[in-house]
């Protein structure tokens, strides 16, 4: 039976995230669904991580496995065709049964999406997170880069959160001011109406927060852009978010940012993808 791993990208505004829920609908059970109806059997997907209500992908990961004997092109349209709009499977490749996109993974990025800005343009409310009032970008930058390197990230997970370890290797932690002219920062569909925004709009601007790591905690990175929005409003210094992570505390940092604003933008593999001969 061929396993396949699939990217796929979603609009996460209407569902109640990656996992299957007893209420709601969810980005797994959509796949599972529309796996069903082309295997005619029961299928398990296995994501790369667990995106929640609300959270949006540009790259996330699946895997699984089934009986029909398919090329990766036909997964693709076939599994499309029975998905809602907000929700494409990209690419898929055939790749070993062990595959898994979860523990596989080397390393993970995310990206956090800032309207600031007066009035937020309605065809970026449902991406951005709205702040009004200015935030000094380059306090945010600063502070950013603080989070690079490994560190104790307890003070940024949620409260209760059953991990083994709390301790992450951040690669890349960095706060860009896309000022809504800069091509490489504008949203991936829609660019026109961007175009126009910016025109109509020009006192607001997109900050961009980017993050690269070997893994992640729950509500990490919406915790970490939290906190560096305190920093960004003046509420505390640069130097305080080394402090809260020395801290280990949850409620030394900032607040968790909405869910709207971030994405999951790609999640990268080492050697083991090698499909089975």
């Amino acid at each position: 039976m061929p396993t396949f791993k699939i990217t796929l990208a979603y609009d996460g505004t209407d569902y109640v995230g990656w996992q299957l829920q007893a209420n709601g609908v969810s980005i797994q059970g959509l796949l599972e669904d529309a796996l069903r109806a082309l295997d005619e059997r029961d299928v398990r997907v296995t994501g790369a991580g667990r995106t929640d209500a609300g959270v949006h992908a540009l790259g996330q990961v699946a895997a699984f496995t089934i009986q029909r004997a398919l090329t990766a092109d036909a997964v693709v349209r076939a599994v499309n065709a029975h998905l809602p709009g907000a929700v494409r499977v990209l690419s898929a490749e055939a790749v070993a049964e062990t595959f898994h996109p979860r523990s596989g993974a080397t390393t993970k990025t995310y990206r956090y999406r800032i309207w600031n800005g007066e009035a937020v343009s309605p065809f970026e409310r449902r991406y951005t997170w709205h702040l009004a009032g200015a935030l000094d970008v380059e306090a945010m930058r600063a502070a950013a880069r603080l989070v690079e390197g490994r560190h104790d990230f307890a003070a940024f997970q949620t409260a209760g959160s059953d991990v083994k370890t709390t301790v992450r290797d951040v690669l890349v932690s960095r706060m860009t001011d896309c000022g809504l002219r800069i091509p490489d920062c504008r949203f991936p569909s829609g660019s026109a109406i961007r175009n126009q925004s910016a025109i109509r709009n020009p006192q607001s601007a997109i900050l961009e927060y980017e993050i690269t790591g070997t893994g992640f905690l729950r509500h990490m990175v919406r915790t970490l852009v939290g906190t560096l929005v305190e920093v960004g409003r003046g509420r505390q210094p640069v130097e305080w978010i080394t402090g809260v992570l020395a801290s280990r505390d949850r409620t030394t940092a900032g607040p968790t940012a909405p869910p709207e604003g971030l994405f999951l933008v790609s999640v990268e593999y080492g050697d083991s993808l090698a499909a089975e001969s």
